[in-house]
């Protein structure tokens, strides 16, 4: 198989974009970096929104599994889950950033000295 067709997490990796690429989404995962919250915290984090909003990008991130939920008596509480992230950054991020820095020790020994 080449590493062009699928490796069987492309749905999952799907999700992640798709969760990353809205930007409240990505606010919601920087407020969970530091710390779990609630989710009525999570909620009163962005005051320009309504509740049902909040809930439904909550939902996108725990779709991509971005986020994981655990009831604590009558609160829920919301967690990161940096596993995906990994994931995405190995298969993508970190392949490219050896390319770069090859052609980059490439450029520098084929300069003139």
């Amino acid at each position: 198989m080449s590493q062009l067709e699928g490796t069987g997490s492309d749905e999952s990796d799907d999700a992640v974009f798709k969760a990353l690429a809205n930007s409240t989404r990505r606010r919601v995962l920087d407020l969970l970096k530091a710390r779990p919250h609630t989710t009525g915290e999570v909620c009163e984090a962005f005051p320009d929104l309504d509740r049902t909003t909040v809930l439904q990008h909550i939902r996108v991130l725990e779709g991509a599994d971005l986020v994981t939920g655990r009831k604590d008596g009558r609160t829920r509480l919301l967690a990161l889950a940096p596993l995906p992230i990994k994931r995405i950054h190995d298969r993508w991020i970190g392949e490219y950033t050896r390319a770069a820095v090859g052609l980059l020790a490439q450029l520098d020994d084929d300069s003139p000295r």
